[in-house]
């Protein structure tokens, strides 16, 4: 059986421009299952760390994908899993490092940060983007659905210590869920924790595209730009409410996922693996065809499936 490819991309980022995204953990292996997961429920729910993929083969991948496209604006540590549950990821940043002077980010939910020996291991990235989805103990429970070892005050401090120890710059996501995380004594608990933490931006999000659960509502652009100002100057809107880039290079393989739905309507698995994309960018391509109007969503049998309009 063919494994998954360890690199996808270059794809298109709003807040990192073209990114070359590097997945090292199995498809759903995470600390979270957050209700507004754009992948669906988290599968294996977990706090250990281990060579989930060899990093000697990783590293191989990635040094072939560079030298076949156009370098891109940062080589991004994410995927479809949480990505600091490899025990290896310090290592593999050093490797990326050698290979390549493109800067290397981080997108991790930040839920291990509180233990030392994980913040050790992403301090060689030259940026970390850690999250914060809930201002309270009740609310981290209700949105992140954790690992029952993760302790809400713990994390808190965790992500607080990271930015005072890491020498680049760290910024912050916070997900606003619709319905859960947007009232306004919710928005000032977290508003307080963000101060607490102190990060160089904070990045407001929102589920603009199909959460784990449907009751995680998108937030209107509008309000989402009143949120920002609760948060002071270094907050922006870094939800995609009109899809990302329209480069050829993206364009060209959104077309050809509309060419496949043209044939027959076919759920993210199906796309995935007619095409050979990965899930991230499968994900990224279905929701930009969404925007357009171009595909339509619909639930047969407990599944979604996409088709042409």
């Amino acid at each position: 059986m063919n494994r998954k490819p360890y690199t996808f991309g270059p794809v298109p980022s709003r807040r990192l421009g073209r990114s070359l995204g590097i997945d090292f953990v199995p498809f759903k292996t995470c600390t979270y299952d957050c209700i507004y997961c754009q992948l669906g429920r988290t599968t294996a729910k977990t706090m250990e760390r281990k060579e989930y993929a060899p990093m000697r083969a990783v590293l191989q991948e990635v040094e072939e994908k560079l030298n076949k496209i156009s370098p891109p604006d940062y080589i991004t540590l994410s995927g479809s899993g949480e990505p600091t549950l490899h025990s290896g990821i310090a290592d593999i940043i050093a490797g990326i490092k050698k290979i390549s002077s493109i800067p290397v980010a981080v997108l991790t939910n930040g839920s291990l940060l509180w233990v030392d020996e994980v913040r050790d291991a992403v301090s060689g990235a030259d940026l970390v983007i850690p999250s914060l989805d809930a201002g309270s103990n009740e609310t981290f429970l209700r949105v992140n659905r954790p690992h029952g070892g993760i302790p809400f005050q713990e994390m808190v401090e965790g992500l607080s210590s990271f930015r005072k120890a890491f020498r680049g710059p760290v910024w912050l996501e916070v997900f606003i869920t619709g319905g859960v995380t947007d009232s306004e004594d919710e928005l000032v608990r977290i508003r307080n924790l963000t101060e607490q933490i102190a990060p160089e931006r904070i990045q407001l999000n929102t589920a603009v595209r199909t959460p784990a659960e449907a009751y995680a509502g998108l937030v209107p652009k509008e309000r989402m730009k009143e949120i920002s100002g609760l948060f002071g100057g270094n907050c922006e809107v870094i939800a995609d409410y009109t899809g990302v880039h329209d480069q050829s290079e993206f364009s060209s393989t959104r077309e050809d996922v509309l060419d496949l739905l043209r044939l027959r309507p076919c759920s993210i698995d199906d796309i995935l693996s007619g095409l050979g994309l990965h899930r991230n960018e499968t994900v990224k391509y279905v929701q930009e065809l969404m925007d357009k109007k171009l595909i339509g969503m619909e639930e047969r049998h407990g599944k979604r499936l996409y088709s042409v309009n």
